[in-house]
């Protein structure tokens, strides 16, 4: 990706049980320790790349799921409409 110029930005995280949790209610502010959800997989870091559609992205997700060993799952940003 580095060398097709399509990597933007990428990073690694921690494992989850160093997560904090961090929510509002009715105006309070609680703080848990743990991941917000109970679930077998989670987020283990991220790419962020220029792809020029969805087939090239997914070329990128498949290089890389291979290399890593690890599920890839693809998301567009969402576009925030001006103003």
């Amino acid at each position: 990706m580095k060398s097709a110029d399509a990597l933007v930005f990428s990073g690694r995280l921690v494992e989850p049980e160093s997560a904090k949790v961090v929510r509002v209610a009715d105006g309070d502010v609680m703080s848990t320790d743990g991941p917000f959800a109970e679930t077998k997989e989670h987020l283990g870091g991220f790419y962020i790349i220029e792809a020029p559609d969805l087939d090239a992205a997914l070329g990128w997700a498949t290089k890389t799921t291979a290399a890593v060993g690890a599920p890839i799952e693809v998301r567009p940003f969402l576009e925030m409409p001006d103003g």
